[in-house]
């Protein structure tokens, strides 16, 4: 998510590392003891072909990271380059 851009900001909310637009968060990761969440805010307006997207929230999705399992990493970071330049689209039209 650092990657995404030179306006990339991390924070700590709620204890976890979140990427932001500037003020506005666009990703997250949570640490279980069994598994990593990678989580987008806006996760359920998102495109996701590959059907990495877990989650019924109202706007909240992540992606279940487990040991042993095997993630599509090119379109985790598909996911993560649409979740910011979804973010950036939003603030550039407000």
């Amino acid at each position: 998510m650092r990657g995404c851009g030179s306006d990339v900001r991390e924070l700590l909310h709620d204890g976890h590392p979140t990427a932001c637009v500037g003020e506005a968060a666009f990703g997250y990761v949570n640490a279980f003891k069994a598994h990593v969440n990678v989580g987008f805010f806006r996760g359920a307006e998102l495109s996701d072909p590959d059907g990495l997207l877990e989650g019924a929230g109202k706007f909240m999705r992540h992606v279940k990271l487990m040991p042993g399992r095997e993630v599509n990493a090119p379109a985790l970071v598909k996911l993560i380059q649409t979740a910011y330049a979804d973010m950036k689209r939003r603030l550039e039209a407000e």
